[in-house]
């Protein structure tokens, strides 16, 4: 039996509308991105874990691409469950995104693969 790579079970359940993270059994930490172990003990005993989903943007990047495309913003965002992730928040001008700004999680889809945005909370 094959067992299939954490990234790719990651991706399977954004696929399926979850949003998920790994916890490492012995410590309890959390962690993202998806690996096959823990990143600071090497623990390769962990669960996957359903996200809450919100967050706080940590910092942001204002991307301005050739006209007439609009400018799109990449944050980092701070997970409540303590672990920081970089995506783009959507429904929000990219120059009103701020620091500190309550995001919460959303499954979109780009380039018909499931993708993690966020939106305003």
């Amino acid at each position: 039996m094959t067992e299939v790579a954490p990234q790719a079970q990651w991706r399977a359940a954004l696929t399926e509308g979850r949003f998920l993270l790994q916890r490492a059994l012995g410590s309890g930490t959390i962690f993202f991105p998806p690996r096959l172990a823990e990143p600071r003990s090497g623990d390769t005993d962990w669960e996957w874990i359903e996200a809450s989903g919100m967050g706080t943007v940590h910092a942001v990047t204002v991307i301005h691409p050739r006209p007439p495309e609009p400018p799109r913003a990449v944050v980092l965002v701070d997970l409540d469950e303590e672990v920081r992730l970089m995506s783009e928040v959507e429904g929000v001008p990219a120059e009103e995104i701020a620091i500190g700004l309550r995001v919460r999680a959303r499954i979109g889809e780009r380039d018909g693969a499931p993708i993690l945005l966020f939106e305003a909370a």
